[in-house]
């Protein structure tokens, strides 16, 4: 509270089902971009992909039968999906926190504080996405 410079009256008076519910919506938003960050095969059908309203290629189809049997679930483990959850963390929560903060005139340690937050709930999102999405 001290680095953030909220006091205990402010934080009282908060309205908690609106904070802890957007902050649950935004998080369940997070999660699902981390599934194209830490899911491969999740870029492969994009490449075979047609055009809007049109079939896709028997050709394309074919390929894509063949990619995904061989490769459907490669890298889809907790510690794959941590480990990119965690990249992500650092090079997307981190730069967007700290430009931020700078120009809010906060500290270091409140930067560390809320970067190290997002990069740990990454790195847990992007694990489980991974594993089980």
């Amino acid at each position: 509270m001290r680095e953030s410079g909220v006091t205990q009256e402010m934080a009282e008076g908060g309205n908690m089902l609106m904070i802890f519910g957007l902050a649950y919506v935004f998080s369940v938003m997070a999660a699902f971009m981390l599934f194209g960050v830490t899911v491969h095969q999740a870029s492969v059908h994009s490449l075979m992909a047609a055009p809007i309203g049109e079939e896709m290629s028997e050709v394309a189809s074919t390929q894509l039968a063949a990619i995904m049997a061989e490769y459907g679930d490669s890298y889809r483990t907790l510690g794959h999906g941590s480990l990119h959850g965690g990249i992500a963390g650092v090079f997307l929560a981190l730069p967007v926190l700290a430009v931020n903060s700078l120009f809010e005139r906060k500290s270091w340690k409140y930067i560390g504080i809320n970067a190290g937050y997002w990069i740990v709930s990454f790195a847990l999102m992007g694990g489980v996405v991974c594993q089980w999405g």
